[in-house]
C-alpha cells in the first residue's frame, strides 16, 4: 500500500500543481455553480409557490439537494476522458503505457486529487452561503456516514464512466462530441438537473436502475434521509456497487481491445 502510495503520488502532485497555477479557473468554477444554483433555487421556489411541494419534497430539503448535487457535479468532472483522448491524439499513450505504473491508476491519481480540490475551493463557498443564507438543516449522523459510503463508490462510477468514453479516442478522431454529450446525459440521469425524486414513479424507478444515478441521486438520498430503513439504504449502496463491479468489467474488456488496437497500428 505504501509503494502504491509513493509511486503515484508524483502524479497527484503534478495534477494538484496545475490546480494551483490556474486559480482563476477556480474562482470561475465558483462564481460559475453559485450562479447556476441560484437560478435553480429560484425557479423551483416560484414552482413552489404556485401549489403543493412536488413529490411531498420541502423545499428546505430541495434546496439542499441542488446545492450539493452541484458541488458532487465537480468532484465528477475528473476530465481523465478528456486526459486520454489528449494522450492518444497527440501519440504521447505509446510512453504512459511503457511506465512502471498502472495506466488506469496513473489516471485517476493525476484527476481525483484536482476534481476534489477543485470541489472543495469552488464548492465550499457556494454550501457555506447557501448554508447561512437560505437555513439549511444539518443532516444527521448516520446519514453522513452513509453518505460518505455512497460518495466513495460515486467517485468509482464517475471514473469508470469517464475512462470508458475516453476509451473512444482509440477508434474515432474527435471525441469533443462525445465528451459534451456524455456530460449532459450524465448530469440529467444522476439527478444533478432535475431530482430523480420528482420524475414520475414509473420514470424514477427506471433511472434509478442505471449506473448514473450512483453518482448524485444515491449519495443525496442517504445524506438527505430519502430512504425507508436499513433496508432501504443498503438497496441503495448495493446497487452503486453492482454497478461498479459490472462496469470495472466492461472497461477491463474495452482496455484490453484498445490496446490491441495500439498493437496493429504499431503502436
Amino acid at each position: 500500500m505504501i509503494r502504491a502510495a509513493r509511486r503515484y503520488a508524483p502524479f497527484a502532485l503534478a495534477g494538484l500543481h496545475a490546480v494551483t497555477r490556474y486559480r482563476s479557473t477556480i474562482v470561475l468554477s465558483a462564481l460559475t455553480a453559485a450562479a447556476a444554483t441560484s437560478l435553480q433555487v429560484f425557479l423551483w421556489r416560484a414552482v413552489y409557490a404556485g401549489g403543493p411541494a412536488p413529490a411531498g419534497l420541502p423545499f428546505a430539503q430541495l434546496t439542499s439537494y441542488i446545492v450539493l448535487a452541484q458541488v458532487l457535479g465537480m468532484l465528477h468532472t475528473n476530465r481523465i476522458d478528456e486526459m486520454i483522448a489528449g494522450e492518444v491524439y497527440r501519440g504521447d499513450i505509446a510512453v504512459s503505457l511503457v511506465r512502471p505504473a498502472n495506466y488506469a491508476l496513473s489516471c485517476l491519481a493525476v484527476n481525483l486529487p484536482t476534481a476534489a480540490l477543485s470541489a472543495l475551493l469552488a464548492g465550499a463557498p457556494v454550501l457555506a452561503g447557501f448554508a447561512m443564507f437560505a437555513s439549511l438543516p444539518a443532516p444527521p449522523p448516520a446519514n453522513l456516514l452513509l453518505f460518505a459510503v455512497a460518495l466513495l463508490l460515486s467517485v468509482i462510477l464517475a471514473f469508470e464512466i469517464n475512462f470508458l468514453v475516453g476509451l473512444a479516442a482509440f477508434v474515432t478522431t474527435n471525441t469533443w462530441g462525445i465528451r459534451t454529450i456524455k456530460n449532459a446525459l450524465v448530469a440529467f440521469l444522476a439527478g444533478q438537473v432535475v431530482p430523480l425524486a420528482l420524475f414520475p414513479d414509473g420514470v424514477a424507478r427506471l433511472l434509478r436502475l442505471l449506473p448514473f444515478q450512483g453518482l448524485i441521486d444515491s449519495p443525496l438520498r442517504l445524506l438527505l434521509g430519502g430512504y425507508s430503513g436499513g433496508s432501504g439504504a443498503a438497496a441503495i449502496l448495493g446497487v452503486q456497487a453492482l454497478w461498479a463491479v459490472l462496469l470495472y468489467g466492461v472497461l477491463a474488456l474495452a482496455w484490453n481491445r484498445s490496446l490491441r488496437r495500439v498493437e496493429v497500428l504499431g503502436g
